[in-house]
């Protein structure tokens, strides 16, 4: 058998994850091996690594490390820091394949262990476009990737425009849609008694982040959001941002907000759950991907601050706007009441998938020679 490892440091890219895991555990020529790192294992963040147990998964190496000054000179040393304990993690696995996903700091950890230790690296979500310095390091681990998931022909297109070598790079879509396509959902009334929401009054889901290079910024541009959703009082589910630089100065602003009844927070959700409230809700506020990504498949508006997501291949239910009350008030109740907007974006194309990524990506992992061939890579100019 093949052996598989996967790194996986926060909730929101667990859930993308899990269709892929599932897939590599049922497939008999796969053996899949799970690192946990990060956010997943801190109580201050909802200790999802709970989550990934109770859906039955074995998790073979937790690696305990989270900077806890809010700065990215605080990120940088928790990376290094992060490199040996990874590596060691890896000794000890001896994967013949290392699997990460997106643009995260844990994913670049891992990629640059595994490039050392001669382990082969196969990426999923490259190529894409984003703000933030998300876009670098997914371009940094795309060049230290030997095999390449692309989400989008768009995408595929600019990892080989980059150098990478086309036999390298597969088309396999977003498997953050493929629970969304081929599983059971809750249903609307069990989210909305669980969460408490009256389903004939609009409901908001906000998910913001901090920008890494505006951390400075990130506690004014919190509070822009939630003077608007203040002012506008509708019942809201707000889930708390990522441990980023400025990502606790968030919380703090939040930690203020908490007082209003209608506005109801959460250090994180179940994978099922978040979808369910997706399914359900208005609008959704903030600059998370699941915006760009996921929330297509629901018809859902998106009002979407900010530069997080620059870039981004998107549908037509998007509605961009900047860190300003006025703009998020304004976009808000035109995602709202603006029957013809509402309309688009409930019949928009999602351009990321059918929801077969994760049976894609197993089958990719199973049949690639994995050779020296794989791991000597050359650029194409």
């Amino acid at each position: 058998m093949r052996k598989i490892a996967v790194i996986t440091g926060t909730r929101a890219e667990y859930g993308i994850f899990r269709s892929v895991l599932r897939e590599i555990e049922a497939n008999p020529e796969l053996d899949l091996s799970l690192i946990v790192i990060g956010m997943h294992l801190s109580d201050e963040f909802g200790y999802t690594v709970k989550e990934i147990e109770r859906d039955g998964f074995t998790v073979d190496a937790k690696i305990n490390i989270l900077h806890t000054e809010d700065t990215g000179a605080a990120m940088a040393q928790s990376i290094g820091k992060s490199v040996v304990k990874t590596a060691k993690a890896l000794g000890k696995i001896k994967p013949d394949i290392l699997l990460i996903l997106g643009d995260r700091s844990e994913m670049l950890v891992g990629a640059l262990s595994a490039t050392y230790m001669g382990i082969p690296i196969a990426h999923i979500h490259g190529g894409d476009i984003s703000g933030n310095v998300d876009e670098p390091v997914r371009h940094a681990i795309t060049k230290l990737a030997h095999i390449h998931l692309a989400a989008t022909e768009e995408s595929a297109s600019r990892i080989i425009k980059m150098g990478e070598e086309p036999w390298r790079v597969h088309v396999v879509g977003a498997p953050g849609l493929d629970s969304i396509l081929n599983e059971k959902m809750p249903e609307p009334s069990e989210v909305a008694g669980k969460y408490g929401l009256d389903l004939s009054k609009p409901v908001l889901l906000v998910v913001q982040h901090s920008v890494i290079t505006e951390a400075e910024d990130a506690s004014n541009q919190i509070r822009q959001t939630l003077e608007a959703i203040r002012e506008l009082g509708y019942q809201t589910v707000l889930v708390y941002p990522n441990a980023d630089a400025g990502g606790r100065r968030m919380i703090d602003v939040i930690k203020e907000y908490e007082k209003y009844p209608f506005l109801e927070t959460y250090k994180s959700l179940p994978r099922d759950e978040y979808l369910g409230l997706m399914r359900i809700a208005g609008v959704m506020v903030g600059n998370s991907s699941s915006g760009i990504i996921e929330a297509p498949s629901f018809g859902l508006p998106v009002v979407n601050i900010g530069r997080r997501q620059a870039g981004r291949q998107r549908a037509e239910n998007i509605i961009d706007v900047d860190y300003d009350k006025k703009e998020i008030i304004k976009a808000i109740q035109y995602a709202l009441e603006d029957e013809e907007f509402r309309e688009k974006a409930k019949n928009c194309k999602n351009f990321y998938g059918d929801g077969k990524a994760g049976t894609r990506i197993a089958k990719v992992l199973s049949q690639v020679k994995a050779d020296r061939r794989l791991l000597e890579k050359r650029m194409t100019y």
